[in-house]
């Protein structure tokens, strides 16, 4: 008698602890049942099906005891499938209640004290009650009949089935010649589905249900599913076998080819080609004088390729890493001796006007001269498009003679971009910092970072928060790229970066920069960049001469006046080239020698203007103001436009108005109410009315508190039935005391103003301090007003004095 488990057979059951009951060599009586009552054996992943024949292992005493007297007493035994493989014992309510009748073809007890009984399937049977007082598992049972198989539907479904099972055969290695005969043979749908059904490498629970399937269509239908199924898995494990071999049969010739022509070149003593490439390698890496500790790091790595087969994936890679660590500049650095006279002829040469950037670029390089060895700041040039933000950095470059290499940052959303990929991953690269590094070929170049207000962030990681180390004097040291990883000086390494908007920078990126910013252009100075720049610029790129065609001052500031409208001069530019290819055409076909252009000639070239004056579209009509903006393209004018109607005193918005800009009008309208004394306005004239503050350009996005006098303003002239006067232009933030409060982009708020032909700006008191900045020209052609409260801004504006208006 087994004591302990015995080991689980693929087609049986495994064997557990004895359970109480008659030893199996014990000669005991006929054991008397019901007339229905049957002898069960419960066995574990396995189920036998009507008409097969398949060993069972048993190892529990009441099984060996239900075998052993189905034997003795030549009875027929119930095949049940426990739903629990690992009980040992199983409860009545742990065994289904659909089974197979089977008889004993043969009992064999082997060594070990090991019992086998060969069972073959007879007919279904369902599980009516079990039956207890017995050593073994007994119940009574109802035997279930097969169906009629004569009709059309099942003997068309037996036929499909059959060319299912012809088809599996085939996709299977070594099927028996026996085995597709015997399934071509059989006529009876009944034996033929259980036959599939036995033979179909499925859990016992799917070959349960089709056991437990009564009805003989539904039978049919189910296993012919299970077929198509794995006729399926076969079909695509059969492809990914031969796509798999096919690899391999590919990589196993080119490994042999490779060994023949080693082989081949070692006979003809030409068999250092291959390591020829290794020495090139060793001997590049000593050029570039690494750092110790990165020499240490690169010979090792030397070792391990040089014990790789050239023909494996990650002797590329190592050495194509290795190739990158050579070809970094390491110890080369731009020994261009800086003068200062030269610096300051040099950007006096590329760009007019920047006093003001054009000094401090001089102090760093007189700093640069004394102390070579201190620690570089970062520059950010902050302005509109168009006024030569990436020039100057070329120019910096120039005057110091470094090179100059550009990363654009406009778009960025993934980290690696700037710290690069692991190496470990298929195409990795080193990021955007190193890559412009190895361009330059030098480890002191001018690096400009263009755009860096617009890095986005997305699930790859955030680009700025990267961007910290590089741009950081006291960390960029020991940069560390994520394919190198190893340490890189970066702090020899002028970075310039730019932008159009200084808030869109993020802060902590923006605090390790010193922001220089870059005003537009009055148009006197864009005439004079016309002149000296723009205009041979473009003869050159048109392939013309100076004495083929000429424009005359006149004509270049019509097109300023009438066919741009921006700070900076790229469209300037483009319309100057306009002119010239027409120019150009008209000289290729030979019709003159010399064309001379006039601010005549330009509506027949160009078309007719694309921008009037700002002054053609103000108005003498009460409640509307001109107020001044300041966008990514530099500053600009608005018109703020105030109605009112009947109504229950309603604020109406419109236009694309911000949160802030909303929250401006809503301050200014409060304000109206809480001086309409002052103003000498009915106190309940807003509580009769709506009213309506329109911006007009609608379809642009305005947003901001800068806007908040100009509305104050329009409300005070639509209460007052007074027109603002039409050549004042204002900005500031209003505040519920009444106070003009400071704002930002003064400058090219103030040259908007003057491109506009405005000839009074009211600015903020608090921005007084910033009118040293504004170009002296600007200066010269306007009056500025200084407003400490809103009764300041009512009084310039529409001329009559707050104290008159209470009078009143």
């Amino acid at each position: 008698m087994s004591t302990g488990l015995e080991q689980v057979l693929p087609s049986g059951e495994a064997a557990g602890e004895p359970a109480p009951g008659a030893a199996p060599g014990e000669a005991a009586g006929r054991i008397q049942l019901p007339p229905d009552g049957l002898i069960l054996i419960p066995v574990r992943n396995m189920v036998l099906f009507p008409g097969l024949v398949a060993p069972i292992s048993i190892g529990r005493q009441r099984s060996i005891a239900a075998a052993q007297e189905a034997a003795r007493s030549e009875r027929p035994v119930g095949v049940l499938l426990q739903r629990e493989a690992a009980s040992d014992a199983p409860r009545p309510d742990q065994l289904y209640g659909i089974g197979t009748v089977a008889s004993i073809v043969r009992y064999v007890t082997a060594q070990e004290n090991s019992h086998h009984i060969v069972c073959q399937g007879q007919q279904r049977f369902r599980v009516i009650e079990f039956l207890d007082g017995y050593p073994f598992y007994a119940a009574r049972v109802q035997l279930l009949p097969e169906a009629d198989e004569s009709r059309p539907e099942i003997q068309a479904m037996l036929v499909q089935l059959k060319q299912r099972a012809d088809e599996i055969l085939g996709l299977l290695p070594q099927v028996p010649a026996e085995l597709a005969r015997s399934v071509q043979g059989m006529s009876s749908a009944t034996a033929f589905a259980d036959f599939i059904a036995g033979l179909m490498d499925i859990p016992p629970e799917e070959k349960q249900q089709v056991l437990e399937t009564i009805d003989l269509a539904r039978r049919l239908e189910k296993v012919l599913g299970m077929l198509v199924h794995r006729i399926e898995i076969l079909r695509l494990s059969q492809q990914i076998d031969q796509q798999t071999k096919e690899r391999m049969d590919e990589r196993q010739r080119e490994f042999l080819l490779r060994e023949q022509l080693k082989t081949i070149q070692d006979a003809l003593g030409d068999s250092t080609e291959g390591r020829g490439d290794l020495d090139e390698l060793k001997e590049a890496l000593a050029k570039a004088r690494l750092p110790p500790d990165i020499d240490t790091h690169v010979r090792k790595e030397l070792r391990r390729l040089e014990k790789m087969a050239d023909a494996s994936m990650e002797y590329s890679m190592l050495r194509t890493y290795l190739e990158w660590l050579a070809e970094l500049p390491w110890t080369v650095q731009d020994t261009g001796d800086i003068q200062i006279g030269e610096a300051r002829r040099i950007l006096d040469e590329d760009h007019f006007g920047l006093d003001k950037v054009k000094r401090r670029i001089l102090e760093y390089l007189a700093v640069r001269k004394l102390n070579p060895h201190g620690k570089s700041p970062i520059l950010c040039f902050v302005g509109p498009p168009g006024v030569g933000k990436t020039s100057l950095g070329q120019s910096i470059a120039r005057a110091t003679g470094r090179k100059f290499v550009r990363v654009s940052l406009g778009g960025t959303h993934d980290e690696a971009e700037i710290r690069g990929h692991r190496r470990t991953y298929v195409g990795a690269l080193p990021g955007n910092i190193i890559q412009g590094i190895r361009k330059a070929g030098a480890r002191n170049c001018v690096m400009m970072l263009d755009e860096v207000d617009k890095l986005g962030t997305g699930f790859h990681g955030d680009p700025a928060a990267a961007m910290l180390e590089v741009l950081d004097p006291e960390q960029n040291s020991t940069f560390r790229d994520n394919y190198l990883a190893v340490p890189f000086d970066l702090s020899t390494v002028l970075f310039i970066c730019t932008a159009n908007m200084p808030d869109a920078i993020p802060g902590p990126l923006r605090d390790r920069m010193e922001v220089i910013s870059l005003p537009g252009y009055t148009n006197e100075e864009k005439a004079q960049i016309a002149q000296r720049y723009l205009v041979p610029r473009q003869l050159e790129a048109n392939g013309l001469r100076g004495e083929q065609v000429g424009i005359s001052a006149d004509a270049i500031g019509a097109i300023i006046d009438g066919y741009t409208r921006e700070a900076g001069v790229r469209n300037l530019e483009r319309e100057i080239g306009s002119t010239f290819r027409h120019a150009a055409m008209r000289i290729a076909e030979g019709d003159t020698a010399r064309i001379e252009i006039g601010a005549a000639d330009l509506a027949a070239i160009l078309g007719p203007r694309k921008f009037e004056s700002e002054l053609a579209m103000r108005t003498s009509l009460p409640g509307v103001a001109t107020g001044l903006a300041w966008t990514a393209v530099g500053g600009d004018i608005l018109f703020v436009e105030a109605s009112r109607v009947p109504g229950t005193g309603r604020l109406i918005l419109t236009g694309q108005l911000g949160e802030v800009m909303k929250e401006s009008a809503q301050a200014a309208l409060t304000l109206i109410k809480a001086h309409s004394a002052a103003l000498g306005i009915a106190s309940d004239l807003f509580r009769r009315s709506d009213v309506h503050v329109h911006v007009p350009a609608g379809a642009i996005p305005k947003d901001g508190p800068s806007a908040g006098v100009a509305m104050y303003v329009a409300l005070a002239s639509l209460a007052r039935g007074t027109p603002v006067r039409s050549d004042r232009a204002m900005t500031g933030e209003i505040s519920l005391r009444g106070l003009v409060l400071p704002v930002g982009g003064i400058k090219e708020k103030v040259l908007a103003a003057v491109r506009a032909g405005i000839s009074t700006v009211m600015l903020p008191a608090r921005n007084q301090k910033e009118l040293d900045e504004i170009p002296e020209d600007a200066r010269a052609r306007l009056r500025f007003v200084w407003l400490e409260t809103v009764d300041d801004a009512v009084a310039e504006a529409i001329g009559i004095p707050i104290a008159a208006a209470a009078a009143e």
